[in-house]
């Protein structure tokens, strides 16, 4: 069972040490994070970071990019949360049953008040 998130940064290098230079200063990247195991610890990746498709606080998810990348982020943008087959069931599963904790009376409405659209579903690597 596997599943990540897809973001695209602009990621900007600004070299500390004298005499460094970088060209270019700032270029285009893909950050991929893993997602937990739905019903786990920080399985509700989603809920608390995006909205219909979007980050929901795009300062605050650069902050924790450049804390992982140790990096300055320029811009970041939502764009997947890819998973394999196993894992959209479960998904689906931890969702419906905290369906009330989202404010909502469907996975289907979950899936799109916070990731804007359907889950892209993907062939598991053991496969």
């Amino acid at each position: 069972m596997e599943a990540r998130y897809v973001f695209a940064l602009r990621v900007r290098l600004d070299p500390s040490t004298r005499g460094v230079t970088v060209d270019p200063t700032e270029f285009e990247t893909r950050l991929y994070r893993e997602a937990e195991t739905p019903g786990e610890d920080g399985w509700l990746f989603f809920r608390n970071h995006l909205w219909r498709g979007e980050l929901a606080d795009d300062a605050h998810f650069r902050e924790l990019a450049e804390d992982a990348l140790d990096v300055t982020v320029a811009d970041a943008e939502y764009r997947a949360f890819e998973m394999d087959d196993a894992y959209r069931t479960a998904f689906r599963e931890a969702v419906a049953a905290e369906l009330a904790a989202f404010r909502a009376d469907s996975v289907d409405e979950v899936v799109n008040k916070y990731l804007g659209s359907s889950l892209e579903v993907r062939a598991s690597s053991d496969e």
